[in-house]
């Protein structure tokens, strides 16, 4: 067999198509749902770190700086494998999207309180001023301008949300990775593997360069 026979078989990347396109459809539905669990996580927690009670802000630290520290790997074994032990039994799909928006909070809530960190205090002081409720400083006036700052970032961490979906194939769930393996064993042949990594670099590549363009555009807005 040669290179192209080996890991560019066509009829096999044919036989193997639907499994693949399956696959990528859970992959999606997994990495669009933890994102979006991760923002609002991400944010609620910021939201404590920077303005809550002294004991509080510690405990919202650690999470963060624990959740940051575990490999998702790890963390994705515990919840699957460790919880039932403990009466929690949750599905493949289930216990992947928790440890996915775990630890996608704690990044996102470093990136909130880095954006919201990076607005002038001259704005929170104007909105006092105005007789501007602490709320509607937040939702009017800080979290509208921080925004802007935080996209890059975020968008550059559901990238890697996405990526680290790879990893729900460990908790058995049939994702575009554990389906182009399970089509590797069917045809005795790789290239269902080389398919897969094609899809994924044809979802991640454009969102890379988005990243690029935003933050070039945010340079130039700051020159």
């Amino acid at each position: 067999m040669d290179l192209f026979e080996t890991f560019f078989n066509l009829e096999v990347l044919q036989q193997s198509w639907p499994m693949l396109i399956k696959g990528l459809w859970l992959t999606l539905k997994l990495g669009i749902a933890s994102i979006i669990a991760g923002l609002v996580l991400g944010l609620f927690l910021c939201l404590l770190r920077l303005y809550s009670v002294a004991p509080v802000r510690f405990l919202t630290r650690c999470y963060i700086n624990v959740f940051r520290s575990i490999p998702l790997l790890v963390l994705l074994i515990i919840v699957y494998y460790a919880l039932p032990f403990v009466g929690i039994r949750l599905s493949s799909f289930a216990s992947a999207m928790a440890a996915l928006t775990l630890v996608s909070g704690a990044y996102t809530a470093e990136i909130f309180r880095a954006g919201i960190e990076a607005v002038p205090k001259g704005q929170f002081e104007a909105a006092a001023a105005l007789g501007l409720s602490p709320r509607q400083t937040m939702a009017d006036v800080i979290l509208p301008q921080s925004v802007r700052i935080v996209i890059p970032p975020l968008t550059n961490n559901s990238i890697n949300v996405i990526k680290d979906t790879a990893l729900a194939s460990v908790v058995a769930m049939p994702d575009l990775l554990k389906q182009a393996t399970q089509a590797q064993a069917l045809a005795a042949n790789p290239t269902p593997l080389i398919g897969a990594a094609a899809i994924y670099l044809a979802f991640l590549l454009p969102a890379v360069l988005l990243v690029g363009q935003l933050e070039n555009r945010m340079n130039r807005g700051k020159s």
